[in-house]
């Protein structure tokens, strides 16, 4: 059977319209559902190792703890023969990491000292064996946050060895830090794990064993509230295979052969996706350090997909397991190809009609034509009557050409106005030499040039010189046909540097050959430099926290020092009425009492204001005294001026409190008054002075930092971080300083002096003003 031209062109039109669509819509389909499990897995991966770090940060304060516990032991610091200094370092430790649930020595002769927190009478309790032959007592102290006793009894029926513990035998075989494994905590029946490390004497013996013990809960909360798709579901497995953290705490706990709770093996845990996913994993230590493992399976006719990220945590063989539904990724997308699929065989058939119509109407002129040959080669029609129709469908069919050719032009204008009027800088660049062929006024604006001196340019005639390498990668990208993306520094008019973030792609004609790069431009500028300061704030702070530790320290010492501080004045206080009682004294003797007395007086005074200068800061704002804070300050630096010959003077007014942060205050004058001395110190002077001053200025006090130092240079910028005057500087105080006044509504700034003098000065609000 012969078809007519109007129905095999309507049959191939209909047809390739139906493959075609068929192709895009499976391709689409195809490439999509790629490219979304690419993504679930990278995510899926990503979560992974957020938990893992997560671990790691939160198991890293043990190894810490119990590592300057030993060294304290080791060096002597602290005794390991003196239960109350055990007790201190254990409570300070206990006190600084929330997640420690205890903490305790145990020695080679069976004593203990443990503190833990408790949940009845005050926060925490010590537990001290004494073990002396075969004489055994047991303490038990009660104590609240600021290690003041509320409760104490003695437990005669306890018999507490450490020696006989997992965590002792496995330190005194291992001779170096170890875990256990993790097991249910007995007494809060939460999972935990325990960390623990010799103490080693002088002569290579073990003295005893400094253990931690941490719960773990706090893990199974954190993977609890990740967002692993919709259903996801993220796990830690022990080496042994048992799950020890799950987003369902509830679900890793069951009672063992012994009745005690236990964790729950991953072959016997009640989420039986998770079973299916890692129930036929091998033991966990054989998987050791390897990449990480991925698959997919089916599990109740929903597919999966699960990853197993292994690894040692600080020697621990945990390993973090995830999996989620595939449908959390790709469901949309399934239940969009049938649809699809119908979509592109109505919109074949659609166009299968018109295409017959089309092939209708184009083959008429072609079957006219037949009909009048055909009318001419029997005779019936002689040539000059033969009126050639197809000619006007040939100047239709130019008609149309320039229909479109027209179209063109108009879309070509459409994209000119486009381009001039876009709200982001745009240019047609030549990927040959880089010459700018056309530009918007919005990049000419961005960049400050005209547009007539832009198309007299290149793009490396802005280029920053630090960044001429941009050029070759852009020239490289745009010849191999890539799209480039890139952020450079760029310089204007006015040499100012700015950002811009450059998007190029390349324009070819038909024959394929280069014709001009398109290019978007974005000035980032603003942006750059808000990243600049997050990052600037960022170093700021972590040195404010490093700053503010070392001030809890020197307040802790500040109290170890008081007393005996205290003690030697007693005794010379009595050694001086001893003396004085004898019938002939001997004067030398009180005048050298004497002098201790006022030494002892005068540490005594340094102690209190130091403590008064660094207490613990909450990092809240309150009402105190600027007088008090400036001779506290400068009390803690008489000493050090007068090492370098530099006399303080500071004459205390009565002003008025003033509000802010008081240690961040206190690190203010710190850092002026020592760049002062510093300042003075540097040259020979004749006078060498340093003079504070306070003032009233309106709603703040000033507060004036003057020295007869040399001035500083005028082209360095003081309050800039790393910019300094000084040779060795480092230019954080100055930017610090300004950071902290600035956090308490003050100001900060340096005046020269007429006689060369350099004068800092700062404000802080007053407090009975906020």
């Amino acid at each position: 059977m012969k078809f007519s031209l109007g129905a095999i062109l309507a049959i191939w039109l209909s047809g390739l319209q139906f493959v075609a669509v068929l192709s895009v819509v499976s391709f689409n389909y195809i490439s999509s559902e790629r490219v979304l499990l690419d993504h679930a897995t990278a995510l899926i991966s990503e979560v992974g190792q957020s938990s893992k770090e997560y671990s790691r940060g939160f198991l890293e304060p043990a190894v810490r703890a119990t590592n300057l516990a030993k060294r304290l032991i080791e060096n002597n610091l602290v005794s390991n023969s003196d239960p109350i200094e055990l007790e201190k370092l254990l409570f300070q430790q206990m006190q600084v990491v929330p997640q420690f649930s205890g903490m305790y020595y145990g020695d080679e002769q069976g004593n203990f000292v443990y503190v833990m927190r408790s949940e009845i009478h005050a926060e925490f309790r010590t537990k001290i064996v004494h073990r002396d032959e075969d004489t055994i007592s047991t303490e038990l102290v009660w104590r609240d946050k600021n290690y003041k006793i509320v409760k104490y009894e003695i437990d005669k029926t306890d018999r507490f060895d450490p020696r006989g513990r997992p965590w002792y035998r496995g330190v005194k075989s291992e001779r170096s830090f170890i875990w256990t494994a993790p097991y249910i905590f007995f007494s809060s029946q939460r999972p935990g794990i325990t960390a623990a490390t010799p103490v080693i004497s002088s002569n290579d013996q073990l003295k005893g064993a400094i253990g931690v013990d941490i719960e773990i809960d706090e893990i199974s909360g954190f993977l609890s509230n990740l967002e692993i798709g919709q259903t996801g579901v993220a796990m830690a497995l022990s080496s042994d295979r048992n799950v020890i953290a799950h987003p369902k705490s509830d679900l890793i706990k069951v009672n063992g052969s012994s009745g005690a709770l236990e964790f729950v093996n991953i072959d016997e845990i009640e989420d039986l996706v998770a079973r299916k996913a890692f129930g036929n994993l091998p033991n966990l230590n054989d998987v050791g350090s390897k990449q990480e493992i991925e698959s997919e399976f089916i599990y109740n006719d929903g597919k999966f997909a699960s990853i197993l990220i292994p690894g040692h945590i600080h020697d621990l063989p945990w390993s973090i397991a995830i999996y989620a539904p595939l449908s959390d990724f790709i469901g949309g997308i399934e239940e969009n190809r049938t649809r699809n699929i119908w979509i592109a065989i109505f919109i074949a058939l659609t166009t299968g009609l018109i295409g017959l119509k089309i092939a209708n109407k184009i083959n008429q002129p072609i079957r006219d034509f037949a009909a009048r040959a055909g009318l001419l080669a029997s005779g019936k029609l002689t040539r000059s009557e033969i009126k050639l129709e197809t000619y006007p469908e040939l100047e239709e069919a130019s008609e149309t050409l320039a229909n479109e050719i027209a179209q063109r032009k108009t879309f070509e204008r459409v994209y000119g106005h486009t381009f001039a009027l876009a709200s982001r800088g745009m240019a047609q660049i030549s990927p040959k030499d880089g010459r700018f062929i056309r530009v918007n006024s919005q990049l000419a604006e961005i960049l400050g040039f005209s547009m007539e001196e832009m198309v007299e340019m290149s793009i490396s005639d802005i280029l920053h010189a630090e960044d001429a390498d941009t050029y070759t990668s852009f020239q490289n990208i745009m010849n191999n046909g890539y799209e480039y993306n890139q952020e450079k520094r760029y310089v204007r008019k006015n040499g100012d540097v700015i950002w811009l973030q450059v998007n190029a792609i390349l324009i070819r004609d038909q024959l394929g050959k280069p014709m001009y790069a398109v290019a978007t431009m974005d000035d980032k500028t603003e942006q750059k430099t808000a990243e600049s300061k997050i990052s600037d704030l960022s170093r700021d702070l972590s040195h404010f926290a490093r700053v503010n530790m070392m001030g809890q320290m020197a307040e802790g010492l500040a109290h170890e020092l008081n007393q005996p501080l205290t003690s030697i004045t007693q005794n010379v206080d009595a050694a001086l009425l001893t003396v004085k009682e004898q019938t002939k004294p001997d004067p030398e003797l009180v005048d050298i009492l004497q002098d201790m007395d006022r030494q002892a007086h005068h540490g005594a005074e340094i102690i209190r204001a130091l403590r008064g200068l660094v207490r613990k800061d909450e990092g809240q704002q309150a009402s105190f005294s600027i007088t008090e804070l400036l001779e506290q300050t400068l009390q803690l630096l008489n000493p050090e001026a007068r090492e370098h010959g530099v006399a303080i003077s500071f004459v205390a007014k009565k002003n008025p409190n003033v509000f802010g942060n008081r240690v961040q205050i206190a690190q203010v004058i710190m850092n002026l008054t020592r760049n002062a001395i510093e300042a003075v110190d540097v040259v020979d002077l004749d006078v060498r002075e340093i003079s504070i001053e306070t003032a009233r200025a309106g709603n703040f006090i000033e507060v004036h930092v003057i020295d007869t130092g040399p001035g500083i240079d005028p082209e360095v910028d003081l309050f800039a971080q790393f910019e300094s005057s000084k040779k060795d500087g480092m230019g954080l105080g100055l930017s610090l300083s300004r950071t902290l006044i600035e956090a308490n509504n003050g100001t900060i700034w340096y005046e020269p002096k007429e006689n060369g003098r350099s004068k800092f000065c700062f404000t802080i609000p007053i407090a009975s003003l906020n």
